[in-house]
């Protein structure tokens, strides 16, 4: 497994943020929108602009639930992947950059011994190209 691969999971979760804050946004926008129904035609072309943030909101949900399983599948890869590695402080440090999203340095702290950002980097880098 690859680094980038087992990034994936950073940037679903970064994606799924994304969405929800665009689903809210939209959310928002349609609860501020106001149809008048006057009976009365106007405008020279068709414009349902609620009809349109529903359609947009519909599609946005469904996109989410799609990162959401992608998410979810990739949770389990890279979980199988991480505990199949017979090196126990390696598990430990890709655990908690790749599964719990720590920075590097935060995985020195919690990794303890004396342990750098640069050193548990190093050490997980060495990993990935024996493999």
């Amino acid at each position: 497994m690859t680094n980038k691969e087992l990034s994936q999971l950073y940037y679903l979760v970064k994606e799924i943020k994304l969405k929800r804050q665009q689903l809210e946004q939209l959310r928002t926008i349609a609860e501020g929108t106001t149809v008048e129904l006057t009976g009365m035609p106007h405008g020279t072309g068709i414009n349902d602009k609620v009809g349109n943030i529903a359609a947009d909101i519909a599609d946005i949900k469904a996109i989410l639930e799609l990162k959401i399983q992608e998410y979810y599948y990739q949770y389990n890869r890279l979980t199988r992947y991480i505990e199949s590695i017979d090196d126990s402080l390696v598990r430990q440090i890709m655990t908690l950059r790749y599964i719990e999203l720590k920075e590097w340095n935060d995985v020195a702290d919690m990794v303890g011994g004396n342990n750098t950002e640069d050193s548990v980097k190093k050490r997980v880098y060495r990993y990935l190209d024996k493999q």
